[in-house]
């Protein structure tokens, strides 16, 4: 049995959602609340961060390394590219995105606009949203530079620096926060990916008091 303790909005849950979609591998989604600091939870992952992944006796935590022994495990199809140089490009580009993009962007807007709200943590401080829509558009205007170079971002393959991304802009896109006309590069790169089967869970989520725009779901947005 594999079980997935999530959140729907959170980009680290999304980036593993999407590596298992793509590879065919099912698992049961356990939607979890982290800050409620559950003792069942914290004793799979005392860290108390989602995604934890549970397969039979063993447990994952941490979605890089979640990954990783999903890419080793089911190699079929590879989100790695084989050549070093070309794999050290698409962990890199993942690292941006799971801690230069997250930290200067989707914390500054998701968890203030959304995370807060849910975990009863506090208000929206507006100094750290006016930081985040600043932010994203110095990392937008890369997407798009880097697609000016190459097919997909870290080069001519789909690898988990694309679902890395995408699961960041996502989150973002269900709250509003993305300027898709700000390059065709970018809006390019995510109608492409958009379009594949891995997303279709990932578009259906629904989180209770925030709706998402029309053309979230909309795969010809």
């Amino acid at each position: 049995m594999r079980r997935l303790y999530h959140q729907p909005l959170s980009p680290f849950c999304r980036k593993v959602r999407l590596a298992l979609a793509e590879k065919k591998i099912e698992v049961e989604l356990v939607e979890e609340k982290p800050w409620e600091r559950r003792m069942d939870f914290l004793r799979m992952n005392p860290a108390g961060q989602v995604p934890v992944l549970k397969i039979d006796s063993l447990v994952f935590a941490d979605s890089q390394a979640i990954f990783e022994y999903i890419e080793e495990t089911t190699p079929e199809p590879p989100l790695l590219p084989r050549n070093p140089a070309l794999r050290a490009e698409a962990r890199r580009l993942t690292a941006w995105f799971d801690d230069k993009f997250h930290n200067e962007v989707t914390a500054n807007l998701l968890y203030e606009r959304v995370n807060k709200k849910l975990s009863k943590s506090g208000y929206p401080e507006s100094g750290k949203i006016k930081a985040g829509l600043r932010n994203i558009k110095y990392h937008l205007d890369y997407i798009g530079w880097l697609m000016d170079h190459r097919r997909w971002l870290a080069g001519d393959t789909m690898t988990i620096a694309d679902f890395a991304a995408a699961a960041q802009l996502s989150c973002l896109d269900y709250i509003g926060d993305v300027d898709w006309s700000r390059n065709s590069g970018l809006h390019e790169w995510y109608a492409k990916i958009k379009s594949r089967p891995a997303f279709r869970s990932i578009l259906a989520d629904l989180v209770p008091g925030f709706t998402p725009p029309q053309h979230y779901a909309d795969l010809d947005f």
